[in-house]
């Protein structure tokens, strides 16, 4: 977070007091007593916050705040007066200033509103670097977040498959995003200006994969969680490929593939022509320094959906996502950045809870959202959490929750 703080005060005892409050918060001050003054310092690059006097000679506050907003209507701006006038105040936070505050302000509650205005300032900051990275680079540098070797390497993995042009089998835990790194390999191919087309491969008949194939013509065929395909259409997928036309085809599991050879369930032929350019997605659990900015990225993108002012992702919250496994990877933590951008974070009502109390909360929370989804049918939502029936209902009992409670009733 940036500690940069343009001070502007035409009062020179005032501003150097102030000033010095500042670098006793180790904060830096950069001093200016007037608006030329101020607008010398004030370069589009500036990553600070502007706090000024409002009653100045020649151009004022106010004026002040409005040459801000030209520059960069995000940066906050905190306005002084020495006077306690109501309609001044509403005056300035109508004009867009972050916050007003009256002289002789306590020195803790100055400071305590310039540390919330930097904060802001600092996520504002932040969510313009992903959005800068989602319009730079490749399709795996906009997509596949993370600054991590492992992340790193399945950038390149991506990129490797890409260029190949073969079949790709994608693997990796539950939620970690195989679809999604299909979809990088497909956007950096050859095939990038033809369809890109996804089926789940438990529903695929005979003549649906030959639909899908049609349909993936001159592009990339996405099959997700390929040991679902029935052992007919895996024989029909094997002769497809053989003939060498049609789509690239891409498999993804997140199950374990060789368990499936050896039950006979899942053909090894398939799996190793498939398995011929391979790509291993990392989990979460193995790269916890991508998890934040994989949150601040959910975070930025649920609050934009939602037209909503991103809330400040402070460094325990950060501490505690990095603590967690995530069994779920990528998708829980997506779905729990949604509800902390919703203002409904069960990570905000984990305060002074312990690790083991705060997933529980998460894991009641996804249970909750799937069963909302599916409508209480319990089938249905142990398909989505990829739980076997007995572990989801072990789960239901350990939450108090009940599937039929989440049932609508027939018209």
């Amino acid at each position: 977070m940036t500690s940069t703080v343009l001070l502007v005060d035409d009062d020179r005892d005032i501003r150097e007091a102030l000033g010095q409050t500042l670098e006793l918060a180790d904060l830096i001050p950069a001093l200016a007593g007037s608006f030329v003054a101020a607008k010398d310092l004030l370069t589009p690059t500036f990553d600070g916050v502007v706090v000024s006097d409002i009653r100045m000679p020649g151009r004022d506050g106010f004026h002040l705040l409005d040459y801000v907003r030209e520059v960069d209507a995000e940066l906050p701006v905190i306005l002084l007066t020495g006077e306690a006038d109501i309609p001044m105040a509403v005056r300035a936070m109508s004009a867009g200033a972050y916050d007003f505050l009256e002289k002789p302000c306590a020195p803790q509650d100055f400071v305590t509103v310039i540390k919330r205005a930097l904060k802001a300032r600092a996520l504002v900051l932040e969510n313009r670097r992903l959005k800068a990275a989602l319009t730079s680079g490749d399709a795996a540098s906009r997509m596949l977040f993370g600054s991590s070797a492992l992340a790193e390497g399945l950038r390149d993995q991506a990129r490797a498959a890409a260029k190949a042009g073969t079949e790709v089998l994608i693997t990796g835990e539950p939620g970690c995003g195989t679809s999604k790194v299909a979809e990088v390999i497909h956007l950096l191919s050859r095939r990038a200006a033809h369809p890109f087309v996804k089926r789940a491969a438990s529903s695929l008949t005979g003549a649906g994969l030959a639909e899908a194939f049609e349909a993936a013509s001159g592009g990339t065929l996405y099959l997700d969680e390929i040991t679902g395909l029935d052992a007919a259409v895996q024989l029909q997928l094997l002769d497809q490929l053989d003939a060498g036309q049609g789509p690239c085809v891409l498999g993804a599991s997140t199950r374990d593939m060789q368990a499936a050879m050896d039950t006979g369930s899942f053909h090894a032929e398939l799996y190793y022509r498939l398995d011929m350019m391979a790509v291993r997605i990392p989990s979460l659990r193995q790269r916890p320094e991508d998890i934040p900015v994989l949150f601040r990225h959910y975070v930025a993108q649920a609050s934009e959906q939602a037209n909503l002012t991103p809330p400040p992702v402070t460094p325990e919250l950060t501490a505690r996502l990095m603590a967690q496994d995530w069994p779920g990877n990528a998708r829980a933590l997506m779905n729990v950045a949604m509800r902390f951008a919703m203002g409904l974070s069960d990570m905000d009502a984990g305060e002074g809870l312990g690790l083991a109390a705060q997933m529980a909360q998460i894991e009641r929370s996804l249970i909750v959202s799937a069963l909302q989804r599916q409508q209480g049918r319990a089938t249905d939502v142990a398909r989505e959490l990829q739980l076997p029936r007995k572990t989801f209902y072990d789960k239901l009992a350990k939450h108090g929750l009940r599937a039929e409670d989440f049932r609508r009733p027939s018209a």
